[in-house]
């Protein structure tokens, strides 16, 4: 795949300062912004997953990390999202270009998404994973 950003939207684990992929990020990206783009966030046990809908009326939040070496990080974080061709098929979370809602405008974000059946998956209303879990402990 061809590399084409330097952004990336994170909106579950990848956020939870104790995962070792999320220290990754924050030891080898810098924080942009907080976003948010509009679809649906699930509860798929102990991570979630979006997919993105321009029709549905939510949004997924999260945040916007700038990669410093793309390259690497994604490939680092491909293999953590079950990604690439090397990885179970179907891929449990497919990485592409999305737009991204900030407060200044919009910004197109590398981000993984969701690839499985979402049939029996709990709809996380609040589009926010962090919120959601924390209220589940």
């Amino acid at each position: 795949m061809v590399m084409t950003g330097n952004y990336l939207f994170v909106y579950g684990t990848l956020l939870d300062d104790t995962n070792e992929f999320a220290i990754y990020l924050k030891n080898n990206c810098s924080l942009y912004a907080k976003g948010k783009f509009k679809g649906r966030l699930y509860d798929i046990g102990e991570y979630p997953g979006a997919i993105a809908d321009s029709n549905y009326p939510s949004y997924v939040y999260g945040s916007i990390f700038i990669l410093k070496d793309a390259t690497s990080a994604l490939k680092y974080l491909d293999d953590y999202e079950g990604f690439g061709p090397e990885q179970e098929q179907p891929n449990l979370f497919v990485r592409g270009i999305i737009e991204v809602e900030i407060a200044k405008g919009i910004v197109n974000c590398w981000c993984y998404l969701y690839n499985l059946p979402i049939d029996g998956l709990v709809l996380i209303g609040s589009g926010d994973y962090l919120r959601y879990r924390n209220n589940k402990l």
